[in-house]
């Protein structure tokens, strides 16, 4: 009961307190929720997950597209206690569907166009939740469930828990896995507050801040722009898929909307140096610009620093287990004769990090080996997988240690300089993805006899290239074998590139030649 403090919903509490008229999200048609009306609709629907059974140790799914409903939904998950589970609302509702039933949700607030076909992906070895269902204006929902507009007319909110516990899951997001299984990281609201307090003590964020809301809310960067701005005071605005996308429309958007603090992965903010027109004259700067997910190359990083002179940038690393777990704050300008990207910094207070060897040795500084973690910014574990908890860590004299199964080196004070993954893992717009995952969706075509994809680096990052071998007889199509993995992959996995070979290059015990295989696709890129 004690712990109570350390809870994400307090800050709502505060805000609507404090500022209950000041806007606390804004969508991209410029409507808002007051601080008062944002709290009423979280509480709102707390109300009805109480009325259902859903409580502390419970879990929430979240299957919509950015709006406010969607900040409400999740402000009003926290507030009954239970933790939330976002989805890719864009993913295939096969894919959101064993997502959410592995995640045991007991209810899910879903758009109105999404249900029937999420209803219908449900494995039916679970049982399925309860549903909210947003923008039901035909009445289609089924008589155990209840559409958002019912929800927010509902009397009264009914008390809320009488104690919380900061060890709580709060969120749990799901990243790709090797195994074709997403895989749930389990955060509670003492591992949130970890990390949003390291942002209070080194970010001047202000109740006049409007906070830019590019991640989607499965993304971990999400974190920071959901609770730093309900914790300033802040006003969030809402960035929507295609707007996000397009950096023309991106530059003007941040522009008129005044965004003072932005945060995203750096293939965007590359983007938008040059295609959004960010460097022309009258157009508004962000104050406080901060990046994530991926190396930003050092080109379009110069190129964006000329833009925005004035601007406060970092580069901020951290798995989604870790949160943000090392910084380092970019120069108001850069050498021109720079040319490697910047480190991603010490360690970010209390998070403590070192350089190790394959048994969890540490090595000398400028030595490449592992960064592990450890700190009370570090996850939980994945949701029901002790086996795979258990293989992420290591313990030692010193603690408990995550691997990130990133490759750095410490340059010698603490700053460690990023050279690489150890793993099948690469990042893509900042998304984690898992190169197994994507050969385990093309294993279920069936005229598929065997795959393999690899990562192959681009001017805008990665691009993802799949190497296909059809059994014999028959004939593969890429635009059929794609339109095969939309069915159980979000865009962001679908391979850009798809090669058709008569058979698969092996290595002398029958393994895929992967090394092989990117020396064809470098080749081919040539």
């Amino acid at each position: 009961m004690g712990k109570d403090a350390h809870h994400l919903s307090q800050f709502l509490d505060r805000s609507a307190a404090s500022r209950p008229d000041h806007p606390a999200v804004e969508d991209e048609r410029g409507k808002t929720y007051s601080y008062r009306e944002l709290l009423h609709s979280a509480d709102r629907l707390a109300t009805r997950l109480h009325r259902w059974g859903v409580g502390r140790g419970d879990r929430v799914g979240l299957f919509l597209p950015k709006g406010r409903e969607a900040v409400a939904t999740i402000h009003g998950v926290l507030r009954s206690g239970a933790a939330y589970v976002p989805v890719d609302p864009g993913s295939p509702p096969i894919r959101g569907a064993g997502i959410l039933a592995d995640a045991g949700v007991k209810a899910v607030v879903v758009l109105a166009e999404h249900a029937q076909a999420l209803r219908d992906a449900w494995p039916e070895a679970g049982p399925l939740p309860r549903f909210v269902v947003v923008g039901d204006e035909q009445g289609r929902t089924c008589p155990t469930d209840a559409s958002w507009d019912r929800v927010m007319a509902d009397d009264a909110p009914s008390p809320l828990p009488p104690a919380y516990d900061e060890d709580d899951v709060a969120y749990i997001l799901y990243t790709s896995g090797s195994t074709g299984t997403p895989k749930g990281v389990m955060l509670s609201h003492a591992n949130a507050f970890a990390f949003l307090d390291w942002c209070d003590q080194s970010f001047d964020l202000e109740p006049t801040d409007r906070f830019a809301s590019h991640a989607p809310f499965h993304f971990d960067l999400s974190i920071f722009d959901l609770y730093a701005s309900c914790r300033a005071g802040g006003t969030l605005v809402l960035i929507g898929e295609s707007t996000g996308k397009d950096p023309a429309r991106l530059g003007v958007f941040l522009s008129e909307r005044g965004i003072s603090v932005w945060y995203s992965a750096p293939s965007i903010l590359a983007l938008l140096a040059e295609y959004g027109g960010v460097d022309r004259l009258g157009r508004f700067a962000p104050r406080l610009v901060l990046f994530a997910g991926e190396v930003f190359p050092i080109a379009p990083l110069r190129k964006l620093r000329r833009a925005w002179p004035d601007s406060t940038m970092w580069n901020l690393y951290g798995p989604t287990e870790t949160n943000v777990c090392t910084a380092f704050e970019i120069p108001r300008t850069i050498d021109a004769d720079r040319e490697t990207p910047f480190p991603i910094g010490p360690a970010c207070p209390p998070a403590l990090a070192r350089v190790v060897d394959d048994h969890g040795r540490d090595v000398p500084p400028g030595t490449v080996g592992e960064l592990v973690v450890s700190g009370p910014g570090v996850m939980l574990g994945y949701f029901g997988r002790p086996d795979l908890t258990a293989r992420a860590f290591f313990l030692d004299d010193q603690g408990a240690w995550y691997r990130t199964g990133d490759l750095v080196t410490d340059e010698g004070d603490g700053c460690h300089r990023f050279h690489g993954r150890r793993d099948r893992m690469v990042k893509k717009r900042g998304y984690r993805i898992e190169l197994g995952e994507i050969e385990s969706a093309l294993y279920k075509h069936e005229g598929v006899d065997r795959a393999a994809v690899i990562s192959r680096a681009t001017d805008d990052g990665a691009s993802l290239v799949a190497f296909v071998a059809m059994k014999p007889g028959l004939k593969g199509s890429i635009i059929a074998l794609k339109r095969h993995c939309t069915r159980y992959l979000p865009p962001y996995m679908v391979p850009d590139e798809v090669q058709f070979l008569s058979g698969l290059p092996t290595t002398s015990t029958d393994k895929v030649d992967y090394q092989g295989l990117k020396q064809m696709a470098t080749i081919a890129a040539d």
